[in-house]
């Protein structure tokens, strides 16, 4: 009164193979290559922001003097406008799907 049950083959059992998910990175290249673009923008911003402060002439402080270059164009607002363009791409670069 043996009777073998084949549906729970030990044969059988074993040979299933684990499913695994795609071994992808969640960035591509277009995510890394606007990270890096994001990042030199940011990096230039910061680096047009930088100057002479308000007391310094000639590279030397001066308590009498004051310097207008603190409220150029430059570093008022092209140098912020780049930091936040920067900030965006980041943002972009971060939430697009790699396909």
């Amino acid at each position: 009164m043996n009777k073998k049950n084949n549906s729970f083959n030990a044969e059988r059992f074993g040979n299933k193979q684990p499913e695994t998910p795609e071994s992808k990175f969640y960035f591509g290249k277009d995510n890394y290559r606007f990270m890096v673009i994001g990042l030199a923008l940011i990096v230039v911003g910061f680096l047009m922001m930088m100057g002479a402060d308000a007391n310094t002439v000639d590279g030397k402080y001066d308590p009498n003097s004051w310097n207008e270059g603190i409220f150029s164009i430059r570093r008022i607002r092209i140098a912020p406008l780049l930091v936040v363009a920067g900030f965006a791409i980041e943002v972009y670069a971060i939430l697009k799907r790699n396909r």
